[in-house]
């Protein structure tokens, strides 16, 4: 497979070889980082958008048509839009919805009042939630907190719908995780 040609790799992708997948990021992923990363000018948007250039490959595999184009044109035409789609995303939002959610969740300045209601329980969930990624916690805010499903949280944050029921899921899960494992090291 490493000495195939980009066709022959893509092709092994459609048919689910995770050893094509791994040639062709080892071949492309300089050139599709790079690209976006000379789009959005952010390291962690581009290392992003990059692996969600080679995520949609994957996905859509079995749709390159060698005769519109090679596969590095198909591939750096996924990143340009991604790129692209990040920036519009970026554009739109006027603030990180994740520093007003998490204000929202929690006072960091206990005062009396605070003291009296805010349970043990408010407090390791809001310490579990900081320890997801921005990401995650973002999305599993908006769903829990102001009630987005997963299709509006996909176009609030501009990225496929599989996408943000991932990162609920996961963040659930992670919540999940630590939130036994802390109350299992208080008992």
């Amino acid at each position: 497979m490493w000495h195939s040609s980009d066709e022959a790799v893509v092709a092994g992708m459609a048919a689910g070889d995770p050893e094509a997948a791994l040639v062709l990021v080892r071949r492309y992923q300089h050139r599709v980082h790079g690209l976006a990363l000379g789009i959005l000018r952010d390291r962690g948007r581009a290392e992003d958008v990059a692996q969600e250039a080679f995520l949609r490959a994957w996905r859509h595999a079995s749709a390159f048509d060698a005769r519109r184009g090679s596969v590095a044109t198909w591939l750096l035409t996924i990143t340009r839009n991604l790129s692209i789609d990040s920036i519009r995303v970026e554009r739109a939002r006027p603030a990180d919805a994740s520093d007003v959610l998490d204000l929202a969740l929690v006072d960091p300045r206990p005062g009396p009042a605070e003291r009296a209601t805010v349970t043990d329980e408010v407090r390791r969930v809001s310490e579990a939630l900081a320890l997801l990624p921005v990401a995650q916690r973002r999305a599993v805010l908006l769903a829990s907190l102001q009630g987005h499903t997963a299709k509006e949280i996909a176009e609030l944050e501009g990225i496929p719908l599989g996408t943000a029921k991932t990162r609920i899921r996961t963040a659930l899960l992670r919540l999940r995780d630590e939130l036994t494992l802390d109350r299992g090291a208080n008992r």
